[in-house]
């Protein structure tokens, strides 16, 4: 069990260190936000955390 937990964890800093270089600070803030706003079953935080997500793919795609 202790095994699967490192896994994912390493998961998660690999994740949020992929959208930092890709996205900045930015792309931080967002991903906490919608994590956030998951885990607290906020439908305004993570719509908040997902706008800004979708503002900076939208924003690398052209």
């Amino acid at each position: 069990m202790p095994l699967i937990a490192i896994v994912i964890a390493a998961l998660a800093i690999g994740f949020e260190q992929l959208i930092q270089w890709k996205y900045g600070p930015m792309g931080i803030v967002a991903f906490v936000l919608l994590t956030v706003g998951i885990k607290a079953k906020s439908t305004k935080i993570s719509g908040v955390g997902a706008a800004i997500l979708v503002l900076l793919l939208a924003q690398s795609g052209s």
